[in-house]
């Protein structure tokens, strides 16, 4: 989904001074679109919390300027971090007409053009990034920095992308390429069990376009039928990606061109802190993302080769950054490469951000665990209510979907 992008704004006073021009004229329809959109706002829900309310109704350009005014001045925290996401997205929430706008045309080169805004803020040194470097770090406290290699980062992408300490994050199993490894720090889903072709059908109240997902990539047909897996990345998560399995990586992209918002009900993602479950992900899709395609063997019983398969790897890039970063590796790959169990592959910068995982028929059944392995942790509430619930969640009213 890529479209033609006017040439990015390099401070905050040209982007503001850009789409009061693109309202007045109506440049490409900016105006009719936008005001198309508030003008059918779906209310939030009644007991929505005060820090993520935004009424978006019928408010027009100084309102929408000064919302992009006080998100780019403010600084979000480590519980905080997606509440202004959620703010805008209750101007595309169960809206159409909100769907279409920032998703299409000049709605879709404002939220591209904004978060080309915030990572230009995000990759500058000085005393701010400092400032919230350190609110960061004091705000995932000892316990949770212990992980990580202390550095004197120097901007906040730095800190953002920040390396584990090996010993962290053992490999299990590197000698047995049928276990398969979570490729990041993640909340885990089982998305569907048989992916579609090129029409998505709902399965368990889910849909999957493989072959768009990979961006028509001529391995897609390896996964129709097969399953998906979401690993979705919390905003104060280790943000590099690693293989899932051993093999070797024969295709890679991290150039796949998409939208940067317009989750039709981004606070249902977060659900009562079972993340993404029941979730429609056919926008996924639709998002900027890459995607690694892994040769690895099969074994039988008996621990023997029986064949070869392939398992993808689809880093997408949500919200705010919406970036894709791989290891020079694995950038236009000419030929297959030798990819370990456990091997990093890319980073998101800040953001919103998941793995999409897919596998072959009947190869990844189920989530499976051994006795004595992590399952999970026992939380902070602060960090629960901050991250994965909000006491507004109830049953989902989505609608279908404008993807196709």
């Amino acid at each position: 989904m890529t479209q033609h992008i006017e040439s990015y704004s390099e401070t905050l006073e040209d982007f503001l001074g850009k789409i009061r021009r693109w309202f007045h004229n109506d440049h490409k329809g900016f105006k009719t679109l936008y005001c198309a959109a508030v003008q059918n706002v779906v209310p939030y829900p009644d007991d929505t919390p005060e820090e993520v309310r935004c009424d978006w109704k019928d408010q027009g350009i100084d309102f929408l300027c000064q919302f992009f005014t006080d998100w780019y001045n403010w600084q979000p925290g480590v519980h905080n971090g997606l509440d202004y996401i959620e703010k805008f997205s209750w101007l595309n929430y169960e809206n159409d007409y909100g769907m279409v706008f920032v998703t299409c045309g000049p709605g879709y080169e404002m939220t591209a053009d904004f978060t080309h805004l915030q990572g230009l803020q995000m990759d500058e040194s000085g005393p701010r990034a400092k400032e919230l470097i350190n609110k960061w770090v004091d705000e995932l406290g000892p316990k949770r920095m212990k992980d990580y290699h202390i550095e004197d980062w120097q901007t906040f992408n730095e800190f953002f992308i920040r390396e584990i300490k090996k010993k962290r994050r053992p490999v299990d199993a590197p000698s047995d390429d049928s276990v398969v490894v979570a490729p990041a720090d993640c909340v885990i889903n089982m998305i569907v069990d048989e992916l579609t072709e090129t029409t998505p059908i709902p399965v368990k109240t889910v849909t999957m376009n493989v072959r768009q997902l990979l961006g028509d990539s001529g391995y897609a047909d390896r996964f129709i039928g097969g399953t998906a897996v979401s690993c979705i990345l919390m905003p104060d998560s280790y943000h590099r990606y690693h293989a899932p399995v051993a093999g070797e990586a024969v295709e890679a992209r991290d150039d796949i061109g998409g939208v940067y918002y317009g989750m039709r009900d981004f606070p249902g993602l977060l659900d009562k802190g079972d993340v993404g479950y029941g979730y429609d992900y056919s926008m996924f899709d639709d998002f900027r993302r890459g995607y690694v395609i892994i040769r690895t063997e099969y074994l039988d019983r008996f621990g023997r080769r029986d064949g070869e398969g392939y398992v993808g790897l689809v880093p997408v890039g949500l919200n705010s950054i919406a970036s894709v970063n791989f290891l020079p590796k694995f950038k236009g790959l000419d030929e297959p490469v030798r990819v370990e169990k456990g091997e990093e592959i890319g980073n998101f910068m800040y953001g919103g951000s998941l793995n999409i995982l897919l596998f072959e028929p009947n190869r990844f059944p189920a989530l499976q665990m051994l006795q004595g392995q992590r399952i999970g942790v026992l939380e902070d509430p602060e960090r629960t209510t901050g991250l994965f619930s909000r006491s507004y969640h109830r049953p989902s009213r989505r609608r279908r979907p404008l993807s196709p």
